[in-house]
């Protein structure tokens, strides 16, 4: 009976621990969105109307984004993720350059400061335009 009572209690603090370290997985993911400063978040891309933008984004995203995110950015279906449109969901264009610009290497994700800011922006431009 004691033995039974402690694999039990042994049991549930293992499912505690584990639930525990997803629920702080899940939430360091979304805190990376949440700590995009309000300004940033409500800035509009400058070359959004531009398709010219769009097309040198293209360029853009082959040189830096393709060998993780893939072709198209459709991402690996694992660890890079996908980066089209319908992926990006609720994100601004601000959120998207704030993120290219800042990174997340305990992600995988480099920081991209220094890509000129006009080419981050052409990259939002282009990804924009994949649905």
């Amino acid at each position: 009976m004691i033995a039974s009572q402690i694999n039990f209690r042994n049991l549930l603090l293992t499912l505690i621990v584990f639930a525990t370290v997803g629920i702080a997985l899940g939430a360091g993911i979304s805190n990376h969105w949440a700590a995009v400063p309000q300004k940033e978040h409500d800035r509009v891309n400058p070359l959004a109307s531009n398709p010219q933008a769009a097309l040198a984004g293209a360029r853009v995203y082959e040189d830096h984004c393709a060998a993780c995110h893939k072709s198209e950015a459709r991402g690996d279906g694992h660890k890079r993720p996908a980066l089209r449109n319908d992926q990006l969901g609720s994100r601004t264009d601000g959120d998207l350059q704030w993120f290219i610009r800042q990174g997340d290497l305990r992600h995988g994700m480099p920081s991209w400061s220094g890509l000129p800011e006009e080419q981050r922006w052409q990259v939002i431009a282009y990804l924009r335009t994949l649905k």
